[in-house]
């Protein structure tokens, strides 16, 4: 069962919600969770549940215990001092400590396949509803810390984009996208290096085979060692093939030490 989550606290989560009422036919069930109605679906064979929480998403860590979902898809608004118009997808989780919800150095399980469906719905529906966003992967951030395949698409940055109906019906599409769409070809990777907003990364995986699930950004770099890197490779629903390495996007203080700790992981490494 796949599980799409929105909050009641989050106005971009509920305008998408709403977005995902009038596009897809699910139905009312009798369930209910946090006194809230439970709605569903079947796409091909996927069952969907689509629930709504009181709770802010990120602190929410019992999600889990009340469902049996292989695929939990959080609908989410998204926040930045910039405000920049922005469409994103990204694993939760803590690389380092956990300062906005989930548990200290535990990071969810990232669904490379499902979140290249979402990021590439996200940039087919800017195109087609002429939507002045940027759309890309963000870093591995904040919680829930979970043991099920997690993932958020998000609508930011400030409160005009949480209330533009037109882009919350892109997010709405996207987080179709993991279940209704197909991918033909797929590498899964860990990206390490770069900014929070990855622009060489979504590009990558824009124009390739490949994509992402965890990714450690350069700020994220001093605070991880081999296991965390390790957790990134284990903690993905997909084999992953590589680690990419935004190696401009890496400063130049940090690459000794990256350099020592990659050492210790057998995997290949790509500068890109």
């Amino acid at each position: 069962m796949i599980l799409i989550v929105a909050s009641l606290r989050d106005d971009a989560s509920m305008n998408i919600k709403q977005q995902l009422l009038t596009s897809y036919r699910f139905k009312k069930s009798n369930e209910t969770f946090f006194n809230n109605p439970v709605y569903h679906k079947t796409s091909r064979t996927n069952k969907i549940k689509l629930v709504t929480i009181n709770e802010e998403l990120i602190h929410y860590q019992n999600l889990a215990d009340n469902f049996d979902a292989s695929l939990i898809i959080y609908l989410s608004r998204h926040s930045s001092k910039s405000g920049t118009p922005t469409l994103s997808v990204h694993a939760p989780g803590n690389l380092a400590k956990a300062k906005e919800g989930g548990i200290t150095r535990k990071i969810s399980i990232a669904p490379a396949k499902a979140m290249k469906k979402a990021l590439l719905e996200l940039m087919r529906q800017k195109a087609i509803l002429g939507l002045d966003y940027q759309v890309t992967y963000e870093s591995t951030h904040h919680g829930p810390s979970l043991d099920v395949p997690s993932m958020f698409v998000e609508l930011g940055s400030s409160q005009a984009q949480w209330e533009d109906l037109r882009a919350a019906e892109a997010v709405a599409h996207a987080s179709m996208a993991p279940i209704c769409r197909s991918l033909k070809e797929f590498e899964g990777a860990v990206g390490i290096g770069g900014p929070h907003y990855n622009n060489k990364f979504t590009e990558i995986a824009s124009e390739g085979s490949i994509g992402f699930g965890h990714i450690i950004p350069k700020y994220a770099i001093p605070q991880i060692d081999s296991e965390m890197i390790k957790k990134c490779i284990e903690r993905t629903v997909e084999e992953v093939d590589k680690i990419l390495l935004d190696w401009k996007g890496i400063r130049s203080t940090d690459k000794k030490h990256l350099a020592k700790i990659l050492a210790k992981v057998e995997i290949q490494t790509q500068k890109v």
